[in-house]
Parts: C-alpha cells; sequence; structure tokens
C-alpha cells in the first residue's frame, strides 16, 4: 500500500460536514444507553487503569479522550461495520461484546498506545481480540467518516477560512498551514532494507505532512513515506502539490494589493518548505529589513497553527506517539489517517475535551529545522511586494520591478 493521501474521493465520503452532524451527535447523546452502559463497563475494568477510579466513579473522558456525546456518534458511524455476523468477539468470560464495547476497546487502544495485553488485562479479552477489533475499527472508520477530512468545497467555507487566518496575524487570503512531523518506529537492524526509514536524526519513523485551517482541523494529509525523505521531497511527491502546480487548487478569489499585483490564493509553510507562488515561507538571513522580520513574525504566528494541530494529534492519540511499530508501509499509514479523522471529529462536534488539551508546538523533539533552498523567482518577488503592502511603506514598492 502507497501512501494515504487526505484528499482521496469515495462515494461514500462525499456527504460535507455541517451542523447535522452535531444535531445527529446531540440526538445520540439524549438517548438511553442501555442498563447504563459506562456504568456497567467502568465496573469491570481492572489492572492499572482501574486505578484511576475516583472515590465516586471513573470518568469517562479521561478513559476515551472523547466526551459521551462523541463517543455516540463515533458508534453510530461504524456500527453497520463493527456489528456484521461475522465479529462475535467476546470476553474471556464467553459473554459478547456489544457495539459501545468494542468501540471503547478500539478507542483505548488508539488514545492510550497501551499494548494489546495491557488493554486486554484491562477489559477482560485477550490480546487478539483486542488488535482484531481495533483493526476493524479502523477500517470502518476509512470507509464512514473520510468526510471529517476534506478540503473546503462549500460556498463561503473558504472565504470563512481566510477571514480567520487573517485574524492571527493580518494575512490575507491565506488558505492554510502546512508541516510535517515525524511517527516514530522501531529501530531496523544495521544494514537492514528497512534503513530508508531512518530520518535525518538517525531515528525510525515515518512522515506525516498535514495541511490544516485555523481550527487546527486537518484539511488535507498525507502519510507512509519514510522519514528519510526531506520535507520538500514529501511535498513534490502528494497530490495537493500537483493540483496547486494545476491551479485546480488553491484557485479561488485572488488578492490584489495596492499597485495592482496579484496574489493568488496559498498556503504558509515553515523554511522546510520551497518558496512557491501558493506556498508562502518565511525569509531567511540575520540581515533582514524592518518590514521582512514583521513578515516572517506574521507567516510565523499563522503556520503555528499547523504546529499545534500535531501536538494535539499526538497527545491525544498516543498510538502514533511512542516508538512501538516496526517500519509498516500497510497497516500504520492507515491508523495515522483514523487518529486524524478522530481528531477532526472531536473539532466538528465541538467536544470540550480538546479545551483540555496542551497548546505546545513541539510536536518533534530533537529534531532541527531543515532548511530548504527552493525559491520560485515569482513568488520571491509577490513575497516581496505583499510584505512591503501589510507594513504600509508603499513608498518601498516604487523601487521593485513590475
Amino acid at each position: 500500500m502507497g501512501p494515504v493521501r487526505g484528499m482521496k474521493r469515495r462515494k461514500k465520503a462525499e456527504k460535507k460536514v455541517d451542523q447535522n452532524v452535531l444535531a445527529a451527535a446531540a440526538s445520540l447523546s439524549s438517548q438511553p444507553q442501555p442498563v447504563d452502559w459506562w456504568d456497567d463497563f467502568s465496573q469491570r475494568i481492572t489492572g492499572p487503569l482501574s486505578q484511576s477510579k475516583s472515590k465516586d466513579r471513573m470518568k469517562f473522558e479521561s478513559v476515551f479522550k472523547v466526551s459521551r456525546k462523541t463517543f455516540s456518534y463515533i458508534c453510530s458511524l461504524v456500527k453497520e461495520d463493527m456489528m456484521t455476523s461475522s465479529s462475535n468477539f467476546s470476553y474471556s468470560n464467553g459473554k459478547q461484546l456489544s457495539l459501545n464495547d468494542q468501540v471503547a476497546v478500539a478507542l483505548r487502544r488508539l488514545s492510550s498506545g497501551e499494548s494489546l495485553v495491557s488493554i486486554g488485562d484491562s477489559f477482560g479479552i485477550n490480546r487478539s481480540t483486542v488488535s482484531h477489533i481495533t483493526w476493524r475499527f479502523v477500517e470502518a472508520m476509512e470507509e464512514r467518516g473520510l468526510h471529517h477530512l476534506c478540503w473546503p468545497t462549500k460556498h463561503g467555507e473558504m472565504e470563512e477560512i481566510k477571514s480567520k487566518f487573517e485574524k492571527i496575524r493580518g494575512l490575507p487570503n491565506c488558505c492554510g498551514a502546512i508541516d510535517i512531523t515525524h511517527i516514530l518506529m522501531t529501530h531496523p537492524t544495521p544494514g537492514s532494507p528497512d534503513d530508508v526509514w531512518l530520518d535525518c536524526e538517525e531515528k525510525c519513523s515515518m512522515i506525516l505532512q498535514a495541511i490544516v485551517d485555523p481550527d487546527m482541523r486537518f484539511r488535507n494529509i498525507i502519510t507512509g513515506w519514510p522519514g528519510s525523505l526531506s520535507d520538500e521531497l514529501v511535498l513534490r511527491s502528494s497530490g495537493f502539490f500537483k493540483l496547486c502546480e494545476e491551479r485546480s487548487c488553491l484557485n479561488g478569489k485572488k488578492l490584489v494589493l495596492s499597485e495592482g499585483t496579484e496574489v493568488r490564493e496559498y498556503i504558509v509553510g515553515d523554511s522546510g518548505f520551497p518558496l512557491l507562488q501558493w506556498l508562502l515561507t518565511p525569509y531567511k538571513g540575520r540581515e533582514l529589513s524592518n518590514y521582512q522580520c514583521e513578515f516572517n513574525k506574521r507567516l510565523s504566528a499563522t503556520q503555528m497553527v499547523a504546529r499545534r494541530a500535531l501536538v494535539r494529534l499526538k497527545e491525544m492519540w498516543k498510538i502514533i506517539q511512542g516508538v512501538m511499530w516496526t517500519p509498516d508501509k500497510n497497516k500504520l499509514p492507515r491508523i495515522i489517517l483514523v487518529c486524524c479523522i478522530l481528531h477532526n471529529i472531536v473539532i466538528d462536534l465541538e467536544d470540550e475535551v480538546q479545551d483540555e488539551m496542551p497548546l505546545s508546538h513541539h510536536h518533534d523533539s530533537g529534531y532541527r529545522q531543515q532548511t530548504c533552498e527552493s525559491v520560485d523567482n515569482t513568488a520571491s518577488l509577490l513575497r516581496e511586494k505583499l510584505a512591503i503592502y501589510l507594513s504600509g511603506e508603499k513608498n518601498l514598492a516604487s523601487v521593485l520591478p513590475g
């Protein structure tokens, strides 16, 4: 299986996120659960996880990293696939697992990153059952939840995104922020073919490239590439790059500067990415002018949204945070995709658990900032004109070539 791309079209995933999602989730959360499912389920939890119980009861959100409302909505998404006749999973005592039980096992596995044995001990099932349930859940979420991870296409949706980005630090016509993070894996045997997974820090990793909106929602992702690849190469290998180069994406309303120069829709990235007409990156060097330094501050503050989104992703879904995978280009990319979908569902449902997550921007601890020297000359001139325009120093614009 090749890299997973977040803009892949599926017939069943064409419906878009709207207020109907919130309404459906609210309706589901208000429906009575069978015999107080959580009260019964929490009492059966054993092992180290049971020690987190308070004097009265264990907190639902601390176990699954989502609210009951979000949990109910996720159950409604995967019900058809999880409850097929072929999925008769049972506890050690022979009792069959309900839909809620299965989703609980899968969410705990993804959110905690605990081993199959640990999850099994906590819930009273064997490790193979934990593995099968988790994978069945991943497959179901790929099919049923992909509409939560899509590029903006609704009328007025992109204009709202641009407006929110501009409010961060004044960058107009910005449509997204891009960043890359590394998903660590178990180190391969030295000299093996798996050495391709060794990145610039000599760690074994898989790359996740993400483009996010101002609400930290993932709008496009690509994952599955080895950690040895540079940020620039991953970008240029993506479908998103091709669409933008063909002007099939980021082709909306242009920004007209005071001197008549037009700036197309764009996204922002750090210095690890190439400077392109649709991807603005910071100025490099120490001897920068005042307006160039100010532009860098604007861009950095805007691009910080992507960094924080990746921090939150790894904090909430710890299965992709720890070193527990051998180089696996088949299952791991699909698990990463589903974690990104779950990340977006929490945002789409306005789940209050996201307010409790940290807002750090260090998602790749121990990694040095990459630097890309690739510069599109037209993009360089446009960036200069935009920086001057934003600074208000219109007298400088006259010295630039037309």
